[in-house]
């Protein structure tokens, strides 16, 4: 956020890249649930970019806002755009996120690379954050191996990972995340992460799957009185253990 300060740089503003290569893992509902905790537990307003091509999820939630801004022309990858997506971000101030596509995943990273844009926007005082999901089930190691793309060709600890159990516990021949050798190897990059657990889907299950499905945020579920009563209970269980997690990651 504007004027934050970090290692002697002081920061003009924050940029949050939702980034993942595998897509239906929950990439999307990981930047909407930061946008949310940015605007309902630290009062911060914020502006959300979807450059998804495919699924716009991002800007279906109305309450966010979230620009669209389209990264292929003709089913190619515009260059252009990438230009005109960094544009906003080294010259407007304040905080970002950008949820990516999958199939823009590789183009938007190696555009990142190959112009030196996360030294530009170090130079223009803006702290970079990168959010990578990582999932259970048959998506696994894909995810594992865009987290691995990421953390490899970063320079500093600016990666969270979100823990996405809804398919399933994170483990891989009896070892869990934290134990298996991609994230030991690239540990040093890794901020901190966020757990979206697995719950009782017959109650808290079904309410998320409810909100998500209506695109609503989760403090829209919380004060709307269309929801039961222990709905809406749930639901604020749910955004305080996801807020307090954001909380221990020392956002700039």
């Amino acid at each position: 956020m504007a004027g934050s300060k970090a290692n002697g740089i002081e920061y003009e503003g924050e940029i949050h890249f939702s980034l993942q290569g595998k897509g239906g893992v929950g990439k999307s509902l990981a930047a909407s649930l930061l946008a949310q905790y940015f605007r309902h537990r630290r009062s911060i307003p914020v502006r959300c970019i979807d450059t998804d091509p495919v699924n716009q999820t991002f800007s279906q939630y109305r309450e966010l806002g979230a620009d669209r801004m389209e990264l292929l022309r003709d089913g190619s990858v515009d260059q252009r755009a990438f230009d005109r997506l960094m544009e906003n971000l080294l010259t407007q101030p304040g905080t970002f996120i950008v949820d990516n596509g999958a199939s823009t995943f590789i183009p938007l990273w190696n555009y990142m690379l190959e112009n030196n844009a996360m030294a530009m926007l170090k130079e223009s005082r803006r702290k970079l954050y990168v959010h990578c999901v990582i999932t259970g089930g048959q998506a696994l190691a894909d995810t594992l191996s865009g987290f691995a793309r990421l953390a490899q060709t970063s320079e500093d600890q600016n990666i969270v990972l979100w823990i996405n159990e809804y398919f399933g516990r994170i483990e891989r021949e009896g070892r869990q995340l934290h134990e298996m050798p991609v994230y030991l190897e690239n540990a040093g990059r890794v901020l901190g992460s966020v757990v979206i657990p697995r719950r009782n889907q017959d109650t808290f299950g079904r309410d998320m799957e409810d909100v998500i499905t209506r695109k609503l945020t989760l403090q829209e579920a919380i004060d709307s009185a269309g929801f039961s009563i222990m709905m809406r209970q749930r639901v604020k269980v749910m955004q305080r253990e996801l807020f307090d997690q954001l909380d221990g990651l020392s956002f700039q």
